[in-house]
């Protein structure tokens, strides 16, 4: 059995068209749209509510959807689960806390008529040296790198992570970010939905943002970033007037932290200036839109206006 290679660049992995799902009187996912190619790595990103758990359900055949039609590699999402070419990491559940974690792998592989060597996704997923280690005494951290080697033993060719580092410390997050980066480097797709925008930012080739059930966004982060004009005035001010930096021409937003402000304007230039001649203000720095600020543009109510995919 070999790793996983997509078989060309243009390969569709997802096709989900006109995805909708209600619960009740709640349209959870209202219409959606969304085609991933083979060897993508792409961030599922929007606000509680906004529609990406029950996509997701939808896309690991959990759920059926009320309309509309979704296909993995060209197969209905169980048919696909059950060849094998499909896996997920979610935030919690699926261990047993009184077995080994090598045990937990064996017992997984058990499952499956054909799967890559307990050894090696041990090693991939950076766990060779906790292997005979009960799962109960183990981090939160080594857990979830657990569930990603259990994830890795059918050798899928999409991987789902549901928020995969919740709960994580920094260090626990660089090391499984890193384990999947090399991972995703053999050919793997990979889709993840994550509130460390961060994360988004850094391993992500494209980022798709929901809001209200609806796909707002669609492209690479630098795509995204444009879509939210304007630029981000970081400044020291003692004493800022928020007020009085608001009432400036182009100004949309003043967030004070302390001594130290950011000014959201579509005038840059005007606030420098009036920062530099008018106040004491000192260490002003001028930059683009950040991956948070579009974010918040993008998924407020006021963005309605706004909604529309990228391509």
């Amino acid at each position: 059995m070999d790793t996983f290679t997509p078989s060309r660049e243009d390969a569709v992995a997802v096709a989900a068209t006109g995805l909708a799902k209600s619960f009740g009187g709640v349209r959870a996912v209202d219409g959606i749209d969304l085609h991933i190619r083979q060897g993508e790595i792409v961030a599922f990103l929007g606000p509680n509510g906004a529609g990406k758990t029950s996509t997701i359900d939808m896309l690991l055949g959990l759920t059926s959807p009320d309309a509309g039609t979704v296909q993995v590699f060209g197969e209905s999402p169980r048919a696909a689960i059950s060849h094998g070419l499909v896996s997920a990491v979610l935030q919690t559940g699926g261990l047993l806390k009184d077995i080994t974690v090598r045990e937990t792998l064996d017992l997984t592989a058990s499952l499956f008529a054909d799967t890559r060597p307990v050894a090696e996704v041990l090693q991939r997923a950076g766990i060779t040296e906790i292997a005979d280690r009960r799962v109960g005494v183990c981090s939160g951290g080594q857990q979830q790198r657990l569930r990603f080697a259990m994830a890795l033993l059918s050798d899928p060719g999409l991987l789902i992570l549901d928020e995969p580092t919740t709960g994580m410390d920094v260090e626990g997050r660089r090391s499984f970010w890193n384990a999947i980066r090399a991972d995703a480097a053999r050919g793997r797709t990979v889709l993840f939905a994550t509130h460390y925008l961060e994360e988004a930012d850094e391993y992500a080739d494209r980022i798709v943002l929901m809001a209200r059930g609806r796909i707002v966004a669609d492209g690479t982060t630098t795509k995204i970033k444009n879509l939210v004009s304007g630029r981000i005035v970081h400044a020291t001010l003692p004493g800022a007037d928020p007020v009085a930096i608001a009432a400036l021409p182009g100004v949309d937003d003043v967030e004070a932290k302390g001594d130290r402000i950011a000014v959201h304007t579509r005038d840059s230039d005007a606030v420098a200036r009036f920062l530099l001649t008018q106040t004491a203000a000192h260490d002003i720095e001028i930059a683009a839109q950040n991956l948070e600020s579009v974010f918040l543009a993008l998924t407020s109510t006021s963005a309605s206006a706004s909604e529309g995919a990228l391509s």
